[in-house]
């Protein structure tokens, strides 16, 4: 077995859960799993180092029944573990192809510690193969070792951790619309304009020119300037203006927010113009409730998981992730301009960050980073 040297924790291992019927009731729990846990053979004890936490998050939480991610890392009944994304250290290993010290970005607990079973391993990285995870869809179980990750720029760790995931869900988004001719629409309208998976995918469908596709944003009043600053949007708009928009075009609606009223006022709006009209995110996660029939085209959910098993059988893995890389590494000089990025430490400013983004006060240029470590 290999071990890592670490410095002493003064607290217990920690982690933080949420009741998954009320996002507001919260704690931090003493862990199960901790720096000296015993491993099983083929085992591996992570220290999560850091993580990024968005609005994607609170959207992982609002859909966490749904779309099966409490499953992930299961605690105690009725308590849920929000998945985050973000880099951790090989603290122990009882795995002879991983040793101690090895560092890998993926999907972590918001926890100091994980327990996991690779499998599939390779200089790459491996996939934890923990029997729970086996049902769940193999994107979120992959781990990709930093020391041969193409992706990877150990100076841009943050914007990696932030980013990347959004940004493959931006990106299979455009290519979902393109692979679709765009249901016959040539203006694409994103709410929540102003996030950050809102502005990966303006940025994506701004490259193919306003010839093949207007992008229209909406977002709040407070974060219109903001948003038109980010320069991919063809219009910014406030939610209240959305009958200024001629209804006479065919157009496709990119639901980030799951506002239902926004979302019905564009349906009644646009009628029968609405071509395609699908759910992404979750911001405005306590306003989802039933609207009814509406019409145009009937809300879909979209999974980006879907799109990439599809386009994996046509191109191959390898095919995707090479057009993915290709795509993020013209995307990342744009962050430079305009996020600001903020890290916090310790179980104190994990709570802050937590619930200033539930209650939508999380300012669009700013990225949060956080580790549980003080």
């Amino acid at each position: 077995m290999t071990t890592a040297s670490h410095t002493h924790q003064a607290r217990p291992a920690l982690d933080f859960v949420v009741r998954k019927d009320d996002l507001h009731r919260y704690q931090f729990v003493e862990a199960s799993v901790h720096a000296e846990s015993p491993l099983a053979e083929g085992q591996i004890l992570i220290r999560i180092d850091q993580f990024a936490f968005t609005s994607n998050n609170v959207t992982y939480a609002a859909f966490g029944e749904t779309m099966h991610y409490w499953d992930f890392f299961p605690t105690s009944e009725g308590w849920g573990r929000i998945p985050v994304w973000g880099f951790g250290d090989v603290m122990q290993s009882r795995n002879d192809a991983i040793q101690a010290g090895q560092r890998y970005y993926g999907y972590f607990p918001m926890s100091d510690y994980v327990l996991m079973q690779p499998d599939r391993i390779n200089e790459n990285g491996f996939v934890d193969a923990a029997a729970h995870r086996q049902p769940l869809h193999p994107l979120y179980n992959q781990y990709l070792a930093t020391a041969h990750d193409p992706g990877y720029i150990a100076a841009r760790e943050n914007e990696i951790a932030l980013l990347r995931p959004l940004f493959m869900t931006s990106f299979m988004i455009d290519d979902f619309l393109d692979d679709n001719q765009f249901f016959g629409a040539g203006t694409v309208i994103l709410s929540s304009a102003s996030s950050k998976t809102a502005y990966g995918l303006a940025f994506l469908l701004a490259q193919r020119g306003l010839d093949q596709c207007e992008v229209i944003g909406l977002t709040s009043p407070a974060n219109v300037a903001f948003t038109k600053g980010l320069g991919c949007y063809h219009r910014v708009i406030a939610y209240d203006q959305i009958e200024s928009l001629s209804a006479e075009r065919p157009v496709v609606y990119v639901d980030m927010s799951g506002n239902a009223k926004v979302r019905s006022t564009l349906h009644h709006h646009f009628h029968d113009n609405m071509k395609y009209s699908c759910a992404v995110g979750g911001t405005h996660w306590d306003q989802r409730e039933g609207e009814g029939q509406l019409p145009g085209a009937r809300p879909a959910l979209f999974f980006a998981p879907a799109q990439i098993k599809k386009r994996a059988a046509e191109w191959g893995m390898a095919g995707v992730m090479s057009r993915y890389a290709a795509a993020w590494k013209k995307f990342l000089p744009s962050l430079g301009s305009w996020m600001s990025i903020i890290h916090d430490r310790g179980p104190r400013a994990v709570e802050r960050v937590y619930v200033d983004m539930l209650e939508g006060r999380s300012r669009p240029e700013q990225g949060h980073i956080l580790s549980m470590s003080e």
